[in-house]
């Protein structure tokens, strides 16, 4: 294919009024979200679609200074520059000439992440068919359309209002309950036992998001414990106990028995594989907008499959164009089932409960293509359309203009 343009939009979804979270120690405190849209075209007028951007666990634009509009800056200038004019035999030559170009290095990976998925959804209007025929294609699988979802929800509640969230979760039919806690060692104790016990179909998970370091507020004794809690009172996983890097803590914490999962702050596809060797994680989480696209987490993929002790279960936060995209990813891979699904306020692809079940509010998240997805007692029917089978509406660009600023703040009790 030749690369005609690259574009890119930074697009912030405001939170008005902002949001106070209070956690353990302190009070988050919620103002936006934000998203870069990247707009991939050819020469012969096909466009691929991609979002981009730092990843809400790492939240580079709040801890490093930079933001979404400096990256969406980056691929409209270095990324394009190594890309406009080209012509791509394979999709893999784009990830060299990124590399080979002037992107800076802290964002060479997220830039090849959303390239990639815009080229795959390039290749697939090509051909005319969806992108997890053709990934389907090179795992040598056959694909599966109905994929059941966990749902990604719960921010620092109060532990019924985790339970009370839970079962609105489990009244949709979801195949998990992921929640945030961080509200203090009793109370994420406490959080645990109502979801053990009221929970009866619906699995719970705990995405611990690094929240126990923030502050220094819970010791590593503490952390143990409350991952040995979690896991003695069934919890599918606990997500991200410990710093990213800090795999050796992984392993001391795979020592409780609990299942942990791990893997989304990874910064390249290479670290997720490295997770994985550690054996200390039962779910290695890749995601496409992250790690390199379809391309990069191949390695991922296939280092899980076959193996007993690991499961390969895409991260996605964020919004229903990303949704697609690892949607492909999970219908074609091997071995993989699990999509997770962002659960926010007033979400129109989900069935009235008598309760809103979502975590704040984020209309850019459903805005941003034309059509809902096809969810149902929760199980996700991936688009058949060609390439990921969805419409953007470019319409978000000029009814999501960009607001620099961190997307959240964090306000310490000791401060």
């Amino acid at each position: 294919m030749d690369i005609a343009t690259v574009d890119s939009y930074a697009l912030s979804s405001p939170i008005d009024p902002p949001q106070d979270r209070p956690f353990h120690g302190g009070t988050r405190r919620l103002l936006k979200r934000d998203v870069v849209l990247v707009v991939v075209e050819t020469s012969d007028g096909l466009r691929g679609f991609a979002t981009a951007g730092a990843s809400s666990s790492a939240m580079t634009e709040y801890f490093e200074g930079d933001s979404q509009g400096t990256f969406a800056d980056i691929v409209e200038g270095p990324v394009a520059d190594a890309l406009e004019g080209e012509t791509i035999e394979s999709i893999p030559d784009a990830h060299d000439l990124i590399r080979d170009g002037s992107v800076p290095t802290g964002d060479v990976t997220e830039a090849i992440s959303a390239v990639d998925v815009a080229l795959w959804d390039i290749r697939g209007k090509e051909h005319g068919a969806p992108v997890y025929e053709l990934l389907a294609e090179e795992y040598g699988t056959d694909p599966r359309q109905e994929l059941p979802l966990y749902a990604s929800a719960g921010m620092y509640m109060e532990p019924e209002g985790f339970a009370d969230q839970a079962e609105l979760i489990e009244q949709l039919g979801f195949f998990g309950y992921k929640y945030r806690p961080g509200i203090g060692p009793d109370g994420d104790r406490r959080t645990v036992e109502l979801l053990a016990d009221r929970l009866t179909e619906t699995e719970f998970m705990l995405d611990v998001h690094t929240w126990w370091k923030l502050g220094e507020a819970y010791g590593r004794e503490t952390v143990r414990d409350l991952v040995a809690h979690a896991g003695e009172h069934g919890a599918y996983w606990v997500e991200e106990p410990v710093e990213p890097d800090d795999h050796a803590g992984y392993v001391e914490l795979a020592e409780t028995g609990a299942p942990l999962a791990g893997g989304e702050s990874e910064e390249t596809p290479a670290g997720l594989v490295e997770l994985g060797e550690t054996d200390a994680v039962s779910f290695l989480q890749g995601d496409v907008r992250h790690h390199e696209g379809f391309t990069g987490c191949r390695e991922a993929v296939e280092f899980c499959a076959g193996r007993e002790t690991v499961e390969f279960v895409p991260h996605n936060f964020g919004t229903w164009l990303g949704l697609a995209a690892n949607a492909h990813l999970v219908a074609a891979a091997p071995e993989t089932r699990l999509l997770e699904y962002p659960v926010f306020e007033n979400d129109p692809a989900l069935a009235d409960v008598g309760g809103d079940p979502g975590m704040y509010p984020f209309e850019l998240a459903f805005d941003i293509v034309e059509h809902e997805p096809a969810v149902d007692d929760g199980v996700l029917s991936v688009p058949e359309g060609p390439g990921l089978g969805i419409e953007v509406d470019l319409d978000v660009v000029e009814e999501y203009p960009f607001e620099d600023g961190p997307w959240t703040e964090f306000r310490y009790d000791d401060e």
